[in-house]
């Protein structure tokens, strides 16, 4: 990583060594001054990501940086070292090593039933101590250095002094006192101990608000049959890597197998499981010339495809960029949190200093005066408000993404809870935009059956728009006009000019209105300024669309149909569903002015195919895309339903707005323990030893809090 290069994609990197939010700030403070923008750094997982924003900077020049504040830049150069390594967790192999010299040193503590002589020799303390405190410091003390000499202390400066100041003033009683009153090694060892007891359970915790990335990310890796073909021609199978597949690749995926990678069916049928993308349990048909997902599952059946797209590039890949990207985003409710935890280290010190300072002057007892400080510096807990926020929106987004819907950043999570009304674009959306011909008519005084249809198809097969699909589908033939010009006008339909002059037309009726009065038709199809028939297409309502609108109007949430289709159709649609407000027959540029208007006024949650209605959706409050996950349907969204999950939209507001609850509980519960806590140790009610187990568990109870997100009933 020596290159020096210009970059305007976002870097992502992954970052050992941080355990608290202070962590996260100091390397988030660091990029910030080197010039890197949209800095995103998740303490949980160690994601960092950040854009150069075209800044010659070296990869090696920001690695020592952050290697400089006290973390480890996983490099492909260093990956490999780094697997070498058991698979222990840190925190449980330092507490494994410290236990047995901390239990042995706490039974001094049992004096009082049990006398143990040679355990009461201050010498013999000290030497039980010495390991614990080496081990100790040579994490909590290397960290809490870097912290201070950046400027940004973290919560190893507290346990750090605080098992510093216990094992110091041990030390001086064994040396110049030689009394066992001024001994507290168990004091200091305890501390160590329970803190990376702490430590490991908050791993254990903010892994399981993990899982559901990590099993995304696991199906990422899996292996396939790749097809060749020898120099005679015969094909020949042979296993690679999947994330050696490229596109154009040729693959067999049996019964049983995950798909490899995003793909296109060439041969065969099959039932496949998307439920790792959608949600979704119940398998779907899949034949030649449709899609496969990359991480779904044939459950039934053999077919040999195409590779659509590369490891890197596929829908996959992309669900897990964008989680990891909202991962590491903060909703504006944690703010406030930020800037306390940046003070938070420092007036801490100051309290400890204060409580000594008071208890030693009303007391008159050094001994007491200084178990309080530590008791304050080893109870405060600045990793509960900096944890409030990562662990709820790791669980939030996590769970989403296992039922098929995608955050594009975490403020989409708190922007629910202000959602007074939801617009629904009609195709696509509240229907299935699987379209069939219900009905056609020609004037066969001017043309027969074949060439009407034959004109159709020549017609619309140069269009995307999902009703001209379904004509060019069903009316497909090779026999087709030939057109010198052609275009599609945007609102109204397709125009073409062939070489002899004459002019052909598919059109909606506004393009059609000066030759017919007749509004009730899809598409007429126009010669020279003749209309030369009609065709009815037929669009089927989704089955779960009356039920969400229901759902919205329950909750007092207004809904309306936005459509370039015309008022007649949208009527009887609304009608149907039970929509409150009906705006038909507009264009793309009205429909953007209109949801402009609409978000000024309330904020307004809009609901399309996030393709065609991007502008508006990139206007709305919360823009919800209909989609596939395709590149730019996740880049224009908001929140993006995969396998146009419909039905997925109510659980999309529950989990927003229930995500944004549990970060204020947990927000709640770091600055209540705090401000209590410390009160009670400054007062002599808590031990350091047992402010440094409440210490390690308060993050806990925000992880265990954040983790009933998985079951919780939200919607």
């Amino acid at each position: 990583m020596n290159t020096q290069e210009k970059n305007e994609a976002t870097t992502n990197w992954k970052v050992a060594g941080m355990d608290c939010a202070t962590c996260a700030l100091s390397i988030t403070n660091y990029l910030k001054k080197q010039g890197m923008e949209s800095v995103k750094v998740n303490y949980a997982n160690g994601d960092v990501l950040f854009d150069k924003n075209n800044i010659e900077i070296a990869d090696d020049t920001l690695i020592n940086g952050i290697a400089d504040l006290g973390y480890t830049v996983v490099t492909n150069e260093n990956a490999g070292a780094a697997s070498a390594k058991p698979a222990m967790n840190k925190y449980l192999r330092y507490l494994l090593i410290c236990l047995p010299f901390t239990l042995v040193l706490m039974l001094h503590m049992l004096d009082k039933w049990v006398h143990i002589h040679w355990l009461m020799n201050p010498w013999v303390q000290l030497g039980l101590c010495a390991p614990v405190y080496i081990i100790g410091m040579s994490y909590f003390g290397k960290s809490a250095w870097k912290s201070i000499t950046k400027g940004v202390p973290n919560m190893n400066v507290l346990v750090a002094l605080g098992a510093t100041a216990a094992f110091v003033y041990s030390v001086v009683g064994t040396i110049f006192l030689g009394s066992h009153e001024y001994l507290f090694f168990e004091t200091a060892a305890t501390i160590i101990t329970l803190v990376f007891l702490g430590n490991y359970l908050e791993d254990v915790s903010i892994a399981s608000t993990q899982r559901a990335l990590q099993k995304l990310a696991k199906s990422q890796q899996v292996m396939a049959n790749m097809i060749a073909f020898d120099d005679e021609h015969k094909e020949q199978i042979f296993p690679v890597a999947n994330t050696d597949l490229r596109n154009g690749d040729l693959i067999l995926i049996k019964s049983g197998e995950q798909v490899p990678a995003d793909c296109k069916i060439l041969w065969g049928d099959a039932s496949v499981n998307e439920a790792i993308i959608t949600g979704e349990s119940l398998p779907v048909t899949k034949h030649a010339k449709d899609t496969l997902i990359g991480g779904s599952l044939i459950a039934d059946g053999m077919v040999k495809a195409q590779v659509t797209a590369a490891a890197k590039d596929s829908v996959l890949a992309n669900i897990i960029d964008l989680v990891k990207k909202a991962q590491g985003d903060k909703p504006p409710v944690q703010e406030m949190a930020d800037k306390i935890s940046a003070i938070f280290v420092p007036a801490v010190i100051i309290i400890a200093l204060v409580t000594f300072g008071v208890s030693y002057f009303v007391l008159d007892d050094f001994t007491k005066a200084l178990m309080r400080s530590i008791a304050v510096l080893v109870i405060a807990c600045p990793c509960a408000m900096g944890l409030a926020t990562p662990a709820a929106i790791a669980v939030g987004l996590g769970r989403a993404a296992k039922n098929g819907v995608l955050f594009r950043d975490a403020k989409s999570l708190e922007a629910f809870k202000t959602i007074q009304q939801v617009v629904f674009d009609k195709t696509g959306t509240l229907t299935t935009g699987q379209f069939t011909i219900a009905g056609y008519y020609f004037n066969a005084a001017v043309i027969d059956e074949q060439t009407f249809k034959k004109t159709a198809f020549s017609l619309e097969k140069y269009s995307n728009h999902p009703i001209a699909l379904c004509i060019a589908n069903n009316w497909k033939t090779t026999d087709m006009l030939r057109w010198q010009k052609i275009e599609e006008v945007k609102g109204l339909g397709m125009q073409a000019t062939t070489k002899e002059g004459n002019i052909y037309k598919a059109v909606s009726f506004k393009g059609a209105s000066y030759l017919t009065t007749e509004e009730n038709h899809n598409v007429y199809i126009i010669k020279d300024d003749v209309l030369v028939g009609w065709i009815d297409v037929a669009d089927e309502i989704r089955e779960e669309a009356a039920s969400v609108v229901s759902y919205f109007k329950a909750k007092g949430i207004k809904t309306i149909l936005l459509s370039g289709d015309r008022l007649a159709k949208c009527q009887q649609l609304a009608a149907t569903l039970g929509v409150d407000e009906i705006i038909a027959e507009q264009t793309p540029q009205q429909k953007l002015e209109k949801i402009t208007t609409l978000s000024a006024a309330v904020p307004t949650a809009m609901v399309g195919d996030g393709i065609n209605d991007a502008p508006a959706l990139a206007k709305a409050t919360i823009g919800i895309s209909m989609g596939d996950a395709s590149q730019i349907v996740l880049q224009t969204a908001d929140v993006v339903l995969m396998n146009h999950g419909l039905k997925k939209l109510p659980l999309a507001l529950g989990l927003g707005k229930h995500t944004l609850k549990t970060i204020k509980q947990n927000l709640f519960w770091a600055f209540a323990y705090n401000i209590v806590a410390i009160p009670v140790a400054a007062f002599g009610f808590l031990t350091p030893t047992f402010g440094a187990l409440v210490m390690g568990l308060s993050d806990v109870v925000l992880a265990i809090n954040s983790v009933r997100l998985f079951v919780k009933k939200v919607d």
